[in-house]
């Protein structure tokens, strides 16, 4: 049977994977913004790149953001130091 940390930390590393995942995200939207000319729409990709950001750290109605893993990294801490 697994220990609360042993969950705690299932949990952290669910969470940071989610996160890891959606920087894709992140770098597909800067890799627009270096393709870019100077007849390119800068600040739109940088609108863009702002969004998917934001996105990624607050999270939308499928997804929590980086929120998840802020909370189960605290819960697994705790358990870790003994609290």
């Amino acid at each position: 049977m697994a220990t609360p940390l042993e969950n705690a930390r299932k949990k952290l590393d669910d969470e940071f994977g989610q996160v890891r995942r959606q920087l894709d995200d992140i770098h597909k939207a800067i890799d627009e913004l270096e393709k870019a000319g100077p007849e390119a729409e800068l600040e739109k990709l940088l609108k863009d790149l702002e969004d998917v950001v934001k996105q990624v750290r607050t999270g939308g109605l499928l997804r929590h953001g980086v929120n998840g893993h802020t909370r189960a990294r605290k819960e697994y801490l705790e358990l870790k130091q003994g609290r």
